[in-house]
């Protein structure tokens, strides 16, 4: 089975950690589970990968960092791990690199073996078929991605007043497939490329179907878990 855990923003663990963590690790099914973590799309900085380490060891994770900025580990220790973390940033520059180094393919075999991916921003749109990023500087633009799920996806819904009608107007135009918009604070867990169940740990957060009906784009509230 594989599980796709998309973080629309506020996955905390560089602030402390919150309950979207433990659910991640918990759909692994394993005790003391391997961990893997990517922040390319941020650069890979040493801080970003310490937090990672200090919030996902404390939770009882053997936690291994791949980064592709500085000496790179084996990455076919990749298929070794119980879950895949992925942090945010420049999403074209992050899946450009991946390409590069091979990763991509074994993202692939990991899924399909049964890790569990999971990632916020950059590391939740990277599985759809489409994604919002700001990977440029002037504007928001829809970006091809993995592929993992159909569909387009929209991270911070909430947290940022530009994402919310640009996502509209996109998926209006045509230029962004149906799809999801995550709001900080809330996720989408699917298996097998089908929607388990959109979750949410900071009151008021959601999670809406986002498609083009008559011409207009369309908002639909899906049903929360509160974790």
């Amino acid at each position: 089975m594989g599980q796709i855990i998309a973080i629309g923003g506020g996955s905390r663990f560089t602030e402390g950690g919150c309950e979207v963590d433990e659910y991640i690790i918990s759909q692994t099914g394993v005790r003391a589970p391997k961990a893997g973590f990517f922040g390319t799309a941020n650069g890979d900085p040493p801080g970003y990968a310490e937090s990672f380490h200090a919030r996902f060891g404390e939770l009882g994770c053997e936690t291994t960092a791949f980064s592709l900025h500085g000496r790179t580990l084996d990455l076919s220790l990749l298929l070794e791990q119980d879950l895949v973390f992925v942090g945010g940033g420049n999403t074209k520059s992050m899946l450009a690199l991946w390409h590069e180094w091979g990763v991509v393919d074994l993202l692939r075999q990991a899924y399909d073996a049964g890790t569990v991916l999971a990632g916020v921003s950059a590391g939740a749109i990277c599985w759809f078929d489409q994604g919002v990023t700001d990977s440029w500087a002037d504007s928001l633009r829809v970006i091809d991605c993995l592929g993992y799920i159909e569909g387009s996806c929209c991270p911070h819904y909430s947290g940022e007043p530009e994402r919310r009608p640009a996502y509209l107007a996109q998926v209006r135009r045509g230029e962004a497939k149906a799809g999801v918009a995550i709001c900080d604070g809330a996720a989408v867990h699917y298996c097998d490329g089908e929607l388990v169940e959109a979750l949410a740990w900071v009151d008021g957060a959601s999670v809406l179907r986002v498609e083009a009906i008559d011409g207009e784009a369309r908002e639909t509230e899906l049903p929360m878990h509160r974790l």
